[in-house]
């Protein structure tokens, strides 16, 4: 793929796509974007990938946040334009996968915006997470204004972002910005149990749930609950919900194909 993101399979269905730049902390730039928008484009269509897990090269950063190196020069327009071809954010979110974030060592300001275009958050109790761009006179543009306070209300997003502080792993769990914070040394293993755990699932069940999850985002509750039982009732019609039902009542383990 790219020596900036390596992709590797693993056992129970599980990709994990690892930012590869420990030596500027994992900052995002324009070949970073390029390979993680071709490798998520990859992974949806390889129907041996059931769950991905996305993280960091070395233990210091998971995404330290943007290149600040590419905004020196850089024109409103061109800037514009890079975001809108290039939206990671928007390309993780609207992954058909559940993906993972495990967030080892610094995860800020762009880091902190695609940790939370994923699914879920798994961070080491040591991590230190924030979005710091007042300090460069700017705002989050790749959504942290806008997922953030859905994440941990309005109070604590206005406080993160206008105060640009950074936050343990711990402090994060307790606010909901990431669902679990465990000690470094279990970070990987902690992970890869939940990836597991995931990855047995029905494929198609999987992506139903996601889009039904991120629909009540965007819809009103009536359109929500209309959209979430057209998912259920078309999943009547696949051989996955056939053999999970069918494995509950033979008291036996479903064996999904996503078909």
């Amino acid at each position: 793929m790219s020596d900036v993101l390596l992709v590797e399979k693993l056992d129970g269905h599980i990709a994990t796509l690892t930012i590869n730049r420990p030596d500027k902390l994992n900052a995002l730039n324009g070949a970073v974007r390029c390979a993680l928008i071709g490798a998520l484009d990859q992974l949806a269509r390889d129907d041996d990938v059931r769950v991905v897990i996305l993280t960091g090269a070395g233990e210091k950063a998971f995404i330290a946040g943007a290149d600040i190196s590419e905004f020196k020069d850089a024109r409103p327009v061109e800037q514009y334009r890079s975001m809108q071809t290039g939206n990671i954010y928007q390309a993780v979110e609207s992954f058909p996968k559940p993906v993972i974030a495990m967030i080892n060592g610094f995860c800020l300001g762009g880091g902190c915006e695609l940790a939370m275009a994923c699914d879920m958050r798994v961070a080491a109790t040591t991590a230190k997470i924030g979005q710091p761009e007042v300090n460069l006179g700017l705002i989050p543009g790749g959504g942290g204004t806008q997922r953030l306070p859905r994440l941990v209300g309005e109070g604590w997003a206005m406080r993160l972002i206008m105060s640009a502080e950074m936050i343990s792993g711990v402090k994060a769990a307790d606010i909901g910005l990431v669902e679990t914070a465990v000690a470094p040394e279990e970070l990987e293993a902690h992970t890869l149990e939940l990836a597991r755990n995931i990855g047995g699932r029905s494929p198609i069940a999987l992506q139903a749930a996601k889009e039904s999850i991120l629909a009540a985002r965007r819809m009103p509750l009536d359109e929500g609950l209309k959209f979430e039982r057209g998912w259920f009732s078309l999943l009547f019609s696949t051989d996955d919900m056939a053999e999970g039902v069918g494995a509950f009542l033979e008291k036996r383990k479903a064996e999904f194909r996503g078909s």
